[in-house]
């Protein structure tokens, strides 16, 4: 068995309202060339429900990676974040924070946000890529079981 073989695709949530950046988030994550599944939510609340497993949402995947805008409709990103860090079962999910300028993102560090990362908005492919697939291994490394 290949070392990053883990039997099932990675689990992304990606919770993003605008459908451009979702777009090319998507592509970006489909250039990486590893297998992944990739749910698509657009407001807080449906993120909210879907990691709690609630109403619509209750046979929802756990996922191994979240990818949160902050601007978004019905409930923003900054308080997503904070119920994930205050849920424990969630808390240990790693957390990437789409932001949309460099500027945002300073702003996002003061507040204090505990994200595992931050990137600007559009996504530059490069470096995406070597996120997250800094994110896999480690994802791959907690998956497999010792050889």
């Amino acid at each position: 068995m290949h070392r990053d073989t883990v039997g099932r695709p990675m689990e992304i949530l990606l919770v993003e309202d605008n459908l451009a950046d979702a777009c090319l988030t998507m592509e970006a994550l489909r250039e990486g060339n590893f297998e992944h599944r990739l749910t698509l939510l657009r407001d807080g609340c449906d993120a909210l429900e879907f990691l709690r497993r609630e109403g619509k949402y209750a046979r929802a995947p756990r996922p191994d990676l979240i990818l949160l805008d902050l601007e978004l409709p019905k409930l923003d990103g900054r308080e997503v974040l904070t119920e994930i860090h205050s849920d424990p079962d969630l808390c240990t999910v790693p957390v990437v924070v789409l932001t949309v300028s460099q500027y945002h993102e300073e702003l996002v560090v003061q507040e204090r946000l505990d994200a595992d990362c931050y990137m600007v908005k559009p996504i530059e492919w490069p470096g995406f890529l070597d996120l997250v697939t800094r994110f896999r291994r480690r994802w791959a490394a907690d998956v497999l079981l010792p050889m």
